[in-house]
């Protein structure tokens, strides 16, 4: 199970998904920012609402263990479970398996600015205005 840092983590949805990452963003309100990742290297399963709200995180049950070692023929070194707000009138479950997990935090802005301060950063689609 997963322990994260103190912080308000209320809001939270996928940042960016690829092959080699899955990227999670959370904040009080992340409408305009977020100020922590969940960054999971090399996501080998992934069932994930894309938009979600106050996950509680547990351990895995051994049918979730043993469903994803059947879909990836092991135990990988890194699986977060949860069970959150998604919108529906029950929790949605998540399930993420992947080879590393860091937490990262920092704020990371989802509009355009020209003025980071050190540690900040923008979001992968915030593209310069023309």
């Amino acid at each position: 199970m997963i322990e994260l840092p103190e912080g308000s983590w209320w809001d939270w949805d996928i940042v960016s998904w690829d092959p080699g990452q899955l990227r999670l963003g959370a904040g009080h309100d992340i409408a305009y920012a977020h100020g922590l990742e969940l960054v999971f290297s090399d996501p080998l399963f992934v069932t994930c609402p894309a938009a979600f709200q106050d996950p509680a995180f547990r351990a895995p049950t051994p049918a979730e263990v043993g469903l994803v070692a059947r879909q990836v023929g092991e135990t990988p070194p890194v699986l977060v479970a949860f069970e959150a707000d998604a919108g529906g009138p029950s929790p949605a479950s998540g399930l993420v398996a992947a080879r590393r997990l860091r937490i990262v935090r920092g704020i990371v802005f989802r509009y355009w600015r020209e003025d980071l301060a050190a540690g900040e950063r923008l979001a992968p689609w915030v593209r310069p205005p023309d």
